[in-house]
Order: C-alpha cells, then structure tokens, then sequence
C-alpha cells in the first residue's frame, strides 16, 4: 500500500508535522500498513495534541473502516467498525430512537477515538466514560493477529486501550450500547453564579435531580467575581416535555452545518480586547431561559461552525483540561484561576464539568472531583506558564487529560499517572517492540525499554 506525504496536527494545530499517510479501505490493507513501522492510528483528527500523529514516521487513517456492522433494534446493542463517526451513528438511529450513551462536546469524533482517549461528557458523575458503553473490541496487533477483547476476554488489553492513545493496536470494530431515547431533546435550565463559592454550590445543588451538567467561566473574572459564570444542568426531554410545534417531530436531526470558517484568522485576533465582548456574548447564551434544547445546541454548540479551530490563527491554540479533587476545591481552584487571570496567557473559553466515580481504564483521567478545559492560544509564554500549572496540578493530587494534552513532560506524567507501570506491562505483552508509537508516546515514554522487549 503506497503513503502520501502530509503535514498534519491535532484540532489545536500544534504541533504541526510531516507524516508518511497511509489510508487502508478494508482489514487486509490495515493489516498491510502493519509492515511500516512506527505507526499510528488516525481518526478525524479532533484529538487536540499530538495523540494521533507521528513526525517523521507512518499514520495510518482508519476513516475508510466505517461500516455499520450489526444492530439490535430491541436491545439497541450496535456493532460497527472503528471509523464510523458518532455523527454516523446519530443520523442513522437517532430517527429510529436510540442515541449515543457517551458522547464528549463533538459529533466528529470516530468510535477509535473515542476508545482511544475514553472521552466523557457532561454525564460522567452518572454514565463515567465511553468505556462503560463498550461491550468488546476488536484489535488487530502488532503480529496481524485480531483479538476480541472485552471484561471477560482479554481483560487487560480491554482496559489498557481505553484511554492507551492508539499505543497497543489497531482497534477495527467495536460493539457498544445505544441509550433509549423518546426524543432528541432536552429540557434545561441555566443558573447564574456570582463566584466560584455560588458555582460549586450550585453543582452540589443540582446533583441528584439532572443527568447533565456543564458550566461555563468567565476566564476573565478576578478578585470576588473569581469563577462566575452559568450552570446549565439538562435532562433528556419526553414527548410531553416539549412545545407543541416540536411533538409532531420529537426525533428531529439536526441540519447540516452551514457556518465556517474558510481561512486562518490572524494571529492577533484574540486578545484581551477581543476576548471581553466574546465572552460576554457567551455569557448570555449560556444564561439562555429556553427550556428546551435540540441535542445540537446542548451536546454539540461548536460543530455548528466548520473548523472553527482556525478562529485561533495559525499559531494554533491548546485545550487545557484537568482534574483536581473535590476536597479543598474551592482553595486550589481559586489558586488556579487566579495565576492564570493573573498570567501573560489570555485563556479564550474556560468550561468546568464534575466527575463522580467510574469503572475505568488504565490510564484514566477522570477522578471525583472537577474537571477544567481552557483554550489557550500558543504564545512564546505559553509552554512555561504550562509546565508551572501542570506542577500545580499535580500537588494537588490532580491529573491532565492526556487525550488532549500537548505540553506535559514525561516526570509530571509519570506522578500524575502512578498506574503507567501496570499499562506498560500490557505494552510489554502485545506490542513489545513498538511498532504503535506516536508523538505523545515518545514525548511521555510510553513505550517499551530495548532492554525490557520480550524477543
């Protein structure tokens, strides 16, 4: 199979590197792509970092291996290969009442994918990640051979690829769980908090009574005003939760989007000037009193604008997600906040989620507590204002996302992630010699040491 040469990146643009891309269309020509070593998988590229691309070496693109496979409509269990898109999955059985139980804040993420970095979504408090929504996988191995692996059946390398960033094999096809639904609405609610005292009040409040809860921050905010924002807490809408004109079509999918952005805006475009009025303007759709919202505007507010990460200019930007410990939350994330309202790095967009406990991988990110995800644009200060937060984090036993992180060094990781050790035995097992390895692998030593490669 022959490879073109590509620059790629994540959804962040940064880093930007060459590849040699490959684009298998059937399983024996992902089994071919095995003979270019040094490869990773690829999906829709919406990892934001450099999970999913390989400088220098070999990516191959799973996006042709999206066929819808198996589907039980009674018990709404779909089997499908690993390229096929939630958006797929959305336009072909939401119509027919079942949803995506998991789903992070894009549509256009593959199944691989979501596998890959076990995304979560403004439920994790009650539905964890996307692994609780997985019966089994199929992964092809470094050797050719393909495994089926779930809780029962190759136990360790079911719960090593979640969130194992493509490292441990190429992931075919997966059978997960649908989730029941009577209409593609949800009934919602939005609460204004004066700081970050009255938000996680707020949180605590609203807990028992919503599935669903998201807020967003002013990253602007200091002193009292520290951590205002809107809480918006939702629940899947019945049939009679809606407005008459929406009864006679409570399936309803959403239109395809129209907006986007055709070029790079200038790097000088998102400043503090810039950044206040957008984020007042944010701040009133959020304080939306619309009781009812479409699944597109409550799950996916974003996808309704075409590469919208080009906003940030060619420079590219981070997402900057992490979790700290419900003990002591408000003091750390105050401490938090404060350096960064304080610092030279002007954060764009600053959501806040809560976690609960979950059965999870590995490598899990997720821990009860709170979780932050902040868009910064890349400057010259930026990786230095990153490594002093990430040092922040991890004194407060806190951890960041590795599926969308771009900056973290390989020590922080490791104190961040005690459980490497145990992944890396399962890396030592099925892919002894590497052949999956990607930027962040190498960055962050997530491979298997010569001298420990089994022969």
């Amino acid at each position: 199979m022959l490879y073109t040469n590509q620059e790629v990146s994540g959804w962040g643009n940064y880093p930007v590197v060459p590849t040699h891309m490959l684009k298998p269309k059937n399983t024996e020509d992902v089994r071919e792509a095995l003979a270019y070593q040094k490869n990773i998988a690829r999906g829709l590229g919406r990892s934001y970092g450099d999970q999913a691309i390989n400088a220098h070496l070999y990516t191959t693109s799973l996006t042709g291996l999206n066929h819808l496979l198996d589907f039980d409509q009674q018990t709404g269990i779909l089997t499908c290969q690993a390229g096929t898109s939630l958006a797929d999955i959305i336009r072909t059985f939401a119509p027919r009442g079942w949803f995506p139980a998991i789903t992070p804040g894009t549509k256009f993420v593959t199944i691989g994918g979501a596998i890959a970095n076990d995304v979560h979504g403004k439920a994790h408090h009650v539905d964890g990640t996307f692994m609780n929504c997985v019966l089994e996988i199929n992964v092809m191995l470094a050797d050719g051979s393909t495994v089926k692996a779930s809780r029962e059946e190759h136990a360790d390398l079911f719960r090593a690829t979640f969130g194992g960033l493509g490292l441990l094999g190429f992931v075919l096809s997966a059978k997960i769980q649908l989730k029941k639904i009577a209409t593609t609405y949800f009934t919602k609610k939005a609460i204004k908090a004066r700081n970050l005292e009255e938000m996680l009040e707020a949180f605590e409040q609203y807990d028992q009574d919503y599935h669903y809860s998201v807020a967003w921050i002013d990253p602007l905010a200091k002193g009292r005003s520290l951590g205002k924002g809107v809480l918006t807490i939702g629940n899947m809408a019945s049939v009679a939760d809606l407005p008459k004109k929406l009864q006679s079509d409570p399936l309803k999918l959403a239109s395809e989007a129209k907006l986007g952005l055709p070029f790079y805006l200038p790097n000088i475009s998102l400043n503090r000037l810039t950044v206040l009025p957008l984020n007042r303007i944010m701040e009133a759709v959020q304080s939306s009193k619309a009781p009812v919202a479409h699944y597109e505007q409550f799950f996916y507010p974003l996808d309704a604008i075409q590469h919208w990460n080009r906003g940030y200019g060619k420079r590219g930007f981070i997402q900057y997600q992490f979790v700290i410990p419900t003990e002591n939350a408000v003091y750390n994330i105050t401490k938090i906040l404060s350096r960064i309202a304080n610092s030279q790095c002007i954060p764009f967009l600053n959501v806040l989620k809560k976690f609960g406990n979950s059965d999870q991988g590995i490598l899990a990110f997720p821990m009860e507590g709170y979780t932050f995800a902040i868009d910064f644009p890349v400057t010259k200060h930026l990786p230095a204002f990153i490594a002093a937060l990430d040092q922040m984090i991890m004194e407060m036993n806190g951890r960041v996302y590795l599926g969308k992180d771009a900056m973290l060094d390989e020590a922080t990781f490791k104190a961040m992630y005690p459980h490497y050790k145990e992944w890396l035995t399962v890396k030592e097992k099925y892919d002894p010699h590497n052949l999956f390895s990607s930027n962040i692998s190498r960055r962050l030593e997530l491979e298997v040491m010569p001298e420990k490669a089994l022969v």
